[in-house]
């Protein structure tokens, strides 16, 4: 899955969240490279740690692996999920430092991005709204040679990221771009 000639541009797209970040890199032409999920753990009520040294810690773990990543594969162009909606308050902020994530990393190490809305993705691959984790996964498999890891939350972020992706390469001028560039 892993390149060891040359160096590529590559493309880091994005399902992000604090609980399960599903992460994909891909070349320019759309071959998966490498892809995971960030799992980050919550305090715990039993904790004598304040929640929002938990919540710092959380972010410093994201950071540190999605840095990495960018640097290891030459990252040129992310694209991300937007997260939407919140239960509670504290979701909301969740949803507020994901984005967030994802825009300070770009603008700091000048990279560009796309964002696209989950809804955006579901109508792009099925023309409706109401779909299933499952179905999301099964059409990702018939579309793309994706490397399953055979855990369900993982399949299911990595299934998303590739949502995201599928609506870019319709949607997105930068990524046409790109790869009218990498000719």
């Amino acid at each position: 899955m892993k390149r060891t000639k040359g160096i590529h541009k590559t493309i880091f797209v994005h399902d992000p969240s604090m609980t399960g970040w599903g992460w994909v890199i891909l070349s320019l032409q759309g071959e998966i490279i490498d892809r995971g999920v960030i799992k980050t753990e919550g305090g715990g009520k039993k904790s004598r740690i304040r929640k929002g040294d938990h919540t710092v810690r959380r972010i410093s773990e994201i950071n540190s692996i999605l840095l990495s990543k960018i640097k290891e594969h030459n990252v040129v162009h992310m694209i991300s999920e937007l997260p939407h909606g919140s239960q509670n308050a504290q979701g909301a902020q969740m949803i507020g430092i994901v984005a967030d994530k994802v825009q300070t990393i770009a603008d700091c190490l000048g990279l560009s991005v796309d964002w696209f809305n989950e809804g955006d993705a579901k109508k792009c691959l099925f023309n409706r709204q109401s779909v299933t984790k499952k179905e999301t996964i099964d059409k990702i498999d018939s579309l793309y040679n994706v490397p399953w890891f055979n855990i369900k939350y993982k399949d299911e972020a990595i299934a998303d990221a590739m949502a995201i992706y599928h609506v870019a390469m319709e949607q997105s001028n930068t990524l046409k771009m790109l790869k009218q560039m990498e000719k």
